[in-house]
């Protein structure tokens, strides 16, 4: 519901007939859109017309290909931002820690599996498995589940339920749910276990401090985080020289929902992982899941995606079902700062459609947000939630508003470490937000999360004034302000990081 004369009133009251039939302007998009990379997409000129479309992130999988192959693949997408001179961030995902099906015995490529029939399960990974039994890399599933839990197989296409367990053997028989074919070494998901892997294996390290750290990266999506010790041990691995590296924590199981809370508390961000999340709790729960994660990171400001199966049907189809527009729009009005693209762009046939069209839904869905009432939401339920603000999430809180009041037709914020920005950002004021930093780096995350964010880099702190003049100056030669116009600065009165004191307002 929305906020009006009277009391609250049902949202969408400023949709019209007008709006649904007018041309989508992609210009004033906030939200964030993440594309994954890979042989579909990761030539240079690709590459361009991507960052085109809207790529603000460029997410590399590292469950799949080598540290050479990345590294060449990061080469091309660096030429390709410097050539559309935008500062376009760089996510390693990690590949996390796994439970999978064994081998298959005499050569089969497949067995099929028939409903009503048992199954057991065997934690000697080396036995090559048939249609009666089957390896599973987790050495502790017998010590781990009980009769009557599910194991869901190959993203759930086989469901199996724990009948008996010979923990000395390590061995678990199962009951087959459903008849179904599967192939070697697919995933398991254990609903509601607490599963005893790393959060990092020695490859997840290896690739952060063996190419990650090496390549300057600005992100890690770490999978599967599961408490908040993760994240300490993932900085741990970052070593002190390297902080400036920011964690994406993949909520992906039960586990990590329970310490949410405490999870948020240490990340830099967050990443509503729905494809395995939908594996641990029903799928029918998942969208609930999905409102509440964004909610909390929405009101600790901190950056939150919307990840897997957004637009899965333009990996072949060269349109989206109406149903994925509608999550995707759903996702923006929950709140989002970024939603994010998988196999669409990374081996889909139609990425650029993809990207297009992701952009254009995000700006529909943005449409229908009354930013005022958001603001007051924002507000409101930080301090309930915290008590008060600290100073400069108060400037930050007070710039919005004053844009929102007079109309502003945007923000300047000087910020050095990106925590301003961060904090304009938190409070939605649906404009235009410019981030001046002298951190390639800080402009990169800034674009590249933040929602409504763009990032200058400025050679000094000394030279702000003059380059909030020209930020201006171009704002009115791109036609996103004309002359007397206001627009709302946010800076310190001192050029040092952390001294952010001041919220101005300038005409242009």
């Amino acid at each position: 519901m929305a906020e009006g004369k009277g009391g609250p009133q049902l949202r969408g009251g400023n949709i019209t007939l007008d709006k649904i039939l007018a041309p989508t302007d992609t210009s004033s998009r906030q939200t964030k859109i993440i594309c994954t990379l890979g042989p579909a997409c990761w030539d240079i000129s690709t590459l361009c017309k991507l960052i085109d479309a809207g790529m603000s992130v460029a997410r590399f999988n590292f469950s799949h290909g080598d540290h050479e192959g990345h590294k060449a693949c990061l080469d091309r997408l660096r030429q390709a931002a410097a050539i559309k001179k935008k500062n376009v961030a760089v996510l390693l995902d990690t590949k996390g820690p796994e439970i999978r099906s064994g081998f298959f015995a005499d050569g089969a490529k497949k067995i099929n599996l028939v409903k009503g029939e048992t199954l057991v399960l065997t934690s000697d990974y080396s036995f090559k498995g048939n249609n009666k039994k089957l390896a599973c890399s987790y050495s502790s599933l017998a010590k781990s589940v009980k009769p009557g839990q599910a194991i869901l197989v190959a993203d759930g296409s086989l469901v199996l339920t724990v009948k008996s367990i010979d923990e000395s053997a390590g061995e678990v028989t199962c009951t087959i749910e459903n008849s179904a074919s599967i192939g070697e070494r697919k995933n398991m998901n254990l609903p509601g276990v607490v599963v005893d892997l790393p959060t990092l294996t020695e490859k997840d390290i290896n690739d952060i401090q063996g190419w990650g750290i090496p390549n300057k990266i600005d992100f890690i999506a770490a999978s599967f985080v599961r408490k908040a010790s993760d994240i300490t041990k993932i900085r741990e691995v970052l070593g002190p020289e390297n902080q400036g590296i920011k964690i994406i924590s993949k909520i992906e199981n039960q586990e990590g929902m329970e310490n949410y809370d405490a999870i948020l508390k240490e990340t830099d961000g967050i990443m509503v992982a729905r494809g395995d999340l939908g594996m641990e709790i029903p799928p029918d729960k998942v969208f609930l899941a999905q409102k509440m994660m964004i909610r909390k990171a929405n009101i600790a400001g901190k950056p939150v995606v919307t990840a897997t199966q957004m637009l899965e049907s333009m990996i072949e189809n060269p349109r989206p079902t109406r149903a994925e527009c509608s999550d995707v729009a759903n996702a923006v009005l929950d709140g989002t700062d970024c939603v994010m693209l998988s196999g669409e762009t990374a081996n889909g046939e139609h990425p650029i459609a993809a990207v297009q069209i992701m952009a254009e839904t995000c700006c529909e869905a943005e449409s229908a947000i009354t930013f005022d009432t958001l603001y007051q939401a924002v507000r409101n339920s930080s301090l309930k939630t915290f008590g008060f603000m600290d100073k400069s999430e108060s400037i930050a809180s007070s710039a919005v508003k004053t844009a929102i009041d007079i109309n502003a037709s945007g923000i300047i914020v000087c910020s050095e470490s990106g925590t301003t920005a961060r904090q304009v950002a938190k409070f939605r004021s649906g404009r235009h937000v410019t981030v001046l930093t002298t951190s390639e780096r800080v402009a990169r995350q800034c674009y590249g999360v933040l929602k409504g964010c763009d990032a200058v880099v400025m050679p000094s702190l000394e030279s702000q004034d003059a380059v909030i003049d020209a930020v201006i100056e171009d704002m009115k030669a791109s036609g996103k302000t004309i002359p007397g116009l206001p627009v709302v600065i946010v800076q310190g009165t001192n050029p040092v990081e952390g001294a952010t004191n001041t919220m101005r307002i300038q005409y242009t």
